[in-house]
């Protein structure tokens, strides 16, 4: 009776989610507190049913209860149980159904840590997330229950995808979904405004530390998943413009825009309907990743194989969410005052040119992505858009963005002049392009792109670690420095070593596609890779044939790798398992390929790469996704309100923070 739990959890789940999206709302609009009053319990009980639930369906897969479909599909008896777990999420109807836990989990965020906030504020925003629970949970319950039974039970079940069966399963979708999902929190406090009439800097401070927050679980998630494709898929790329992977980077170049365009509303009370806009986009386009990665219009390793009854479900939610959220931003748009005035030269605007840019990378990425499903819908034949479209489009893009971040955070609010910015900037300007055009030298080969990409990185560098020092020379301890300071700065840190690993990996890194027999060598980035013997390794659900490779660099034996090429039992896709050797400056990787058998002597295919600073990228996101925790636990957000006036009937009250 387990999963029959778990389904009618779900189906009590959604009545309480349909209460919720109407109650707390006519409430806040009739200023009825009791009915206000409702919003956090129920979010609360909302939480608990869909935990519940969740917790039934691994319990199922715990048990091998393969009675249920889902985890018929998705599991087998031998495999490990780390991987039956995390095999939860492994598909498409327990993907949703994380995805869910993953919002009311948010909601349930909002709920214990905005007690500081009106209620009125609190209860739309906890309502407008109820009505989206309902859309998803109608999607769960109508098209993608995981708790289907089968009529005709099966001995053992078919196994989770082998490319799944992996580390990155437990970690990779959790922070991905807490990102994706964590969009519709600063939507839902956009629409909560909207409603309220009121779009003032107040709105901004309570929004901006949920939209970092999910920026931070989305630049994590983004990171783990690059990782994990480099390592697992044995291709030694990190990023290869799948339109899955696009479908993640695009709310997150969207929700960099928003936390930017946050901190001017808080700060100036200024690009109030920008700010909104970029709100709905985020999610919006957190709903167009999961139409196209459920809806079957996309052949990806991430998508999942859907029927198209989901993918028109989801189109018509994603639709309907976009619809109703703008036409509420052109009912209310021209009542929202403009606010203060800046100059042509002044932060307001090189911050409003970097969201521009960042919205235009994120528009050519969109293009990129959708556009050759668009052909493909209308019989106008088969079209292939791949990394020469994106690499040629949306880095050009970049380098300004990077060029701006700087010039903005040193540029005063209001109003400044280009003389003074230069004369700030010009010392740290000189030294960037010195050490950018400089550093090349020392990898033996100078390249244009290499000494731009690192001039730019230098140039974010040294214009943080500069700014860092003028403040604390010029406050000399008399204040305390809000941790948004230094937050905005190791982002932009983090950004730099990012674009650092990009750049060299891309200048650099050496791959060799070989035939190797046993005692062979070959050499590439300075290192020889010795093949000296392919062993065979039984794992809990597979079969293994294991290369052994010695790392000599000149004769000095560095370590010996051990590449694999899997079988799986219920599977006879094989899989490889890469032996990768790291340090802070470079990676050496090994990829066992097929045995080849156009020979007297026994050979197999061998792929060996050397790619100088490509944790680097990695390493960057966790700087940035660091900066981002700092400016969200900023003191000034967790501040209690001094004083609460009653709000009348459109919400509107007058709140002094303390």
């Amino acid at each position: 009776m387990i999963p029959e739990l778990g389904h009618f959890s779900l189906i009590l789940a959604l009545l309480v989610a349909a209460s919720l999206g109407v109650l707390p709302l006519v409430g806040a609009y009739q200023n009825r507190a009791d009915w206000m009053a409702y919003a956090r319990p129920s979010t609360q009980a909302l939480w608990f049913l869909i935990a519940f639930s969740f917790c039934c369906l691994t319990y199922a897969f715990y048990t091998n209860d393969f009675s249920v479909q889902y985890v018929a599909q998705q599991s087998n008896s031998k495999l490990p149980m780390l991987y039956k777990i995390s095999g939860v999420w492994g598909g498409h109807e327990g993907s949703l159904l994380l995805w869910m836990l993953m919002l009311s989990s948010w909601m349930m965020a909002v709920s214990i840590f905005s007690r500081q906030l009106p209620d009125v504020m609190v209860s739309r925003v906890l309502a407008v997330l109820g009505l989206v629970s309902v859309g998803f949970m109608l999607f769960m319950l109508l098209t993608s229950n995981p708790f289907d039974r089968l009529a005709d039970i099966p001995a053992d079940g078919r196994d989770l995808n082998p490319m799944l069966q992996d580390p990155g399963l437990v970690f990779h979708p959790p922070l991905l979904y807490m990102g994706y999902v964590g969009m519709a929190v600063p939507f839902a406090f956009a629409i909560a405004a909207l409603l309220n009439g009121r779009l003032d800097a107040a709105w901004a401070r309570w929004s901006r530390p949920w939209a970092t927050a999910a920026w931070i679980f989305l630049t994590l998630g983004i990171a783990l998943g690059s990782w994990w494709a480099y390592y697992e898929l044995g291709w030694g790329g990190w990023w290869f413009w799948d339109p899955v992977e696009n479908a993640s980077f695009l709310p997150w170049l969207i929700s960099t825009a928003l936390i930017h365009s946050l901190a001017v509303t808080e700060k100036r009370g200024l690009f109030r309907n920008w700010t909104i806009i970029l709100a709905i986009t985020a999610f919006s386009l957190s709903l167009l990743g999961t139409f196209l990665v459920r809806s079957g219009v996309l052949t990806s390793v991430h998508a999942f194989a859907s029927d198209p009854s989901r993918g028109v479900f989801i189109l018509g939610f994603l639709v309907t969410v976009v619809g109703s959220s703008l036409a509420l931003f052109a009912a209310r748009a021209s009542k929202v005052q403009v606010g203060g005035s800046f100059s042509l030269v002044s932060r307001e605007t090189f911050l409003l040119v970097n969201n521009v840019l960042l919205t235009t990378a994120a528009a050519s990425v969109l293009l990129g992505t959708v556009y050759p499903l668009i052909v493909d819908a209308l019989n106008m034949g088969k079209l292939s858009v791949g990394p020469p479209y994106f690499n040629a489009v949306f880095a050009p893009i970049m380098i300004p963005v990077l060029l701006f971040m700087v010039i903005g955070s040193y540029a005063r609010w209001k109003t400044d002049s280009l003389s003074e910015i230069g004369k700030r900037l010009r010392p740290i300007a000189i030294v960037s392009v010195l050490a950018g055009g400089a550093l090349p030298l020392l990898a033996g080969t100078w390249s244009p792109l290499v000494a731009l990409g690192l001039t730019l990185s230098v140039w974010i560098i040294l214009a943080s670690v500069v700014g860092i020092y003028r403040h604390a020379k010029a406050t000399r301890g008399r204040q305390s420095t809000p941790l948004s300071f230094w937050g905005m700065h190791v982002a932009h840190i983090g950004i730099a070593v990012t674009v650092i690993g990009i750049t060299m990996v891309k200048g650099y890194e050496t791959e060799k596609d070989v035939r190797m027999a046993l005692g062979d060598t070959v050499m590439v980035g300075g290192y020889t890779f010795k093949l000296t013997g392919i062993g065979e390794r039984r794992g809990p659900n597979y079969n293994a044939d294991v290369g052994t490779v010695e790392l000599l660099q000149g004769d000095q034996l560095l370590t010996t790798l051990h590449p694999e090429k899997r079988v799986y039992f219920s599977s006879t896709m094989p899989m490889t398992e890469a032996a990768i050797q790291s340090s802070l400056t470079r990676d050496v990787y090994v990829s066992l390929g097929e045995k080849l058998e156009d020979g007297a002597t026994p050979a197999w295919a061998v792929r060996v790469y050397h790619k100088p600073f490509v944790t680097w990228i990695w390493f960057g996101c966790l700087i940035m996704s660091l900066g981002g925790t700092m400016a969200a636990l900023d003191r000034r957000y967790r501040k209690k309100l001094a004083q609460r006036q009653a709000p009348g009937r459109d919400g509107a009250g007058a709140v002094q923070t303390a």
